[in-house]
């Protein structure tokens, strides 16, 4: 890895704990919070206690380029201001917290036991079982409750009590908390014997060496053990820092570019997670939250929004360099990568941030235009991202007629092409720079509108929404005007919710299996259209001539009405009254395809639609989710 200068040694755990009590070591804000459980504990306390190795850590010398806001270690506090740091700890930090808050602090440590519910604990060493070398010497390492006893029996009874040092001294039970300064309790221990063996030196006498014997083979295997330690010089650029960061982080959740920069930011006092999240002791509400009012983007995630700033802003530089006369090379480039995003410099995102959550709130209603009302109906939330960047660069005039039904085209040939399913950075990057341009030169075709495809084949094979053109036909459709089966209502956005529409089959699948029909043909979306709950209950698995005698019966609508409102669905009546599934899938592919070419400008060639027999469709992400989960 380029500019990436390291030590690796191994330095003595004492004095790793000395550097965090002093302030020395300490953790960069953007590592999460100590959450280890009581039986990890115990099980670092018995690792070391052996000497067996522990793992590595890492960390970071400061005052070079990476400035990250520095905390202290759980359980430490200092006055303000604190001090500053030496080094911060990139890697090994439930270790190197666990160790400090049970060998340092002279009080519970909380954490959590085996059901996940939240605990207090303090730590023993059961002497006896720490030297006897037949027993595993994790059961030598006890936790106990904040009142120091443990009850049996629902509570009624008390196994062990060591609410006072007298009573440890009794257990011989020794708390961890002394390993590192363990001298008064050493005297302590030798007093409450001496007394309490006072008629029998030789039996005093053998308490004391049995101490003497815990304290060189127990207490000194925590003094003198040794961690591996990689230290990252201060000459680390910011590239290697986090990209060493999410290497060795894999054990936990993976850092987001989020949580860095907010780190990054802390450091000149602005705090990015209160910006995005809010901060409820202030009672101030976040962006996430006000985005999050709209439905279609309650999934908008803290990185999707950095992303559109990220292209803001170096789409700002890249003409900057052109305006000076840069070309070619010299032109830096538009990019939302993760390392344009660590590197977007505070200035820039309060530029922009305003003028983004705008934006963001005029993709909303842009996506309400197009009939897409629903977080599931979304079909790329990232093409969202390029959305709001378009928009904000078009400012006014994306409302205007014109370059709306542009930017229509635009994204349709992205949801239909298919264009933001991965690799989806370099789209983002060339769309917020051509579609604007498009929409002042009708020749500068954007690359997404250019290559965008979609195979006629492709529509026998879309039949679960997690596919993006699958939802893509769903929105539509009621874009069309597609009217509901019993109250023949279009869909706007209050009949939606209030009727509860969703994607449903038009030849019902029970009746579908009955006549034998390939599910890779009857769940394909050609089979599929909005319909609201109430009438896709009257539906249930019956033949279409029969429940749609049924719908008109209970509606009292008229047959030239019922015709009108399948119509409004690209369904050919008759071939539905006739029960005539071959000839109405025929029909209504052509007619979707034609829907397609409308929504997109483009021509589709056409071709014979697959009919390789597949297996039943899952229609929503929670049935994949659970298939994959049961299968692995």
């Amino acid at each position: 890895m380029s500019n990436t200068i390291f030590d690796s040694g191994k330095e003595p755990l004492a004095r790793l704990l000395d550097e965090a009590a002093e302030g020395k070591l300490q953790l960069p804000d953007f590592q999460r919070g100590w959450v280890w459980d009581d039986y990890g504990i115990r099980s670092l306390l018995a690792s070391i206690s052996r000497f067996f190795p522990v793992g590595a850590i890492m960390t970071l010398r400061t005052g070079g380029e990476v400035r990250f806001q520095p905390r202290p270690i759980e359980g430490l506090t200092f006055a303000d201001p604190g001090p500053q740091p030496e080094r911060l700890l990139l890697d090994g930090q439930q270790r190197l917290t666990s160790l400090f808050q049970a060998t340092r602090l002279h009080r519970p440590i909380d954490t959590i036991n085996s059901q996940r519910r939240t605990i207090k604990r303090w730590y023993y060493i059961d002497m006896v079982k720490a030297l006897d070398p037949l027993i595993d010497q994790e059961e030598a390492i006890v936790g106990v409750p904040e009142d120091k006893t443990i009850r049996i029996n629902i509570g009624r009874d008390v196994k062990l009590d060591l609410s006072t040092p007298e009573l440890e001294y009794h257990n011989l039970m020794f708390p961890v908390n002394r390993i590192f300064d363990d001298r008064e309790w050493e005297r302590g221990f030798e007093d409450y014997w001496r007394k309490a063996l006072a008629s029998n030196p030789d039996a005093e006498w053998s308490r004391r060496l049995f101490f003497r014997q815990f304290r060189d083979e127990i207490i000194e295997a925590f003094r003198s053990y040794y961690v591996p330690v990689i230290t990252l010089e201060r000459e680390t650029s910011k590239e290697a820092v986090c990209l060493v960061f999410e290497k060795v982080n894999t054990g936990g959740k993976k850092l987001d570019a989020f949580e860095l920069l907010t780190a990054i930011y802390a450091a000149d006092d602005f705090q990015l997670r209160h910006d995005w999240l809010g901060d409820k002791k202030a009672g101030k509400q976040g962006r996430a939250e006000r985005l999050a009012a709209h439905e279609v983007l309650c999934q908008l995630q803290s990185t999707d929004f950095l992303q559109a700033i990220s292209l803001l802003h170096t789409l700002e530089v890249r003409e900057a360099a052109a305006a000076a006369s840069k070309e070619g090379k010299e032109l830096p480039q538009v990019s939302c990568t993760r390392q344009a995003i660590l590197n977007l410099p505070l200035t820039a995102y309060k530029k922009w941030a305003d003028d983004a959550e705008q934006s963001f709130l005029q993709a909303a209603k842009f996506l309400q235009m197009q009939k897409i009302f629903w977080r599931k109906d979304v079909p790329y939330l990232t093409q969202i991202v390029a959305l709001a960047a378009i928009i904000l660069r078009l400012g006014d005039r994306w409302e205007q007629d014109g370059a709306r039904q542009k930017v229509s085209r635009w994204y349709w040939c992205g949801v239909f092409g298919e264009m933001y399913g991965s690799t989806i950075e370099s789209r983002l990057a060339k769309d917020v720079q051509e579609v604007p341009a498009w929409i002042e030169d009708e020749s500068a075709t954007p690359s997404t509108v250019r290559d965008a495809n979609f195979a006629q084949e492709r529509l026998g094979t879309l039949r679960s929404r997690l596919a993006a053109a699958y939802k893509g036909m769903h929105a539509l459709l009621m874009r069309e005007g597609c009217e509901d089966f019993r109250s023949g209502q279009p869909y706007e956005i209050t009949a939606f919710w209030d009727e509860q529409v969703d994607i449903h089959h038009i030849f019902p699948r029970d009746w579908c299996k009955k006549q034998q029909i390939e599910p890779g043909r009857y769940d394909s979306v050609v089979n599929k259209t909005p319909i609201s709950a109430r009438a896709n209950r009257i539906i249930g698995g019956v033949a279409p001539s029969v429940y749609l005698d049924k719908l008109q019966k209970s509606t009292q609508t008229t047959e030239a009405r019922t015709r009108q409102i399948l119509s409004s669905h690209l369904i050919e009546p008759d071939t539905l009254l006739s029960d005539n599934f071959e000839r109405f899938f025929e029909q209504r592919a052509e007619a979707l395809i034609g829907l397609i070419e409308s929504a997109t400008g483009k021509r589709i060639a056409r071709a014979t639609l697959s009919e390789e027999p597949t297996g039943d469709v899952l229609d929503d992400e929670e049935e994949v989710e659970a298939v994959s989960a049961s299968a692995q």
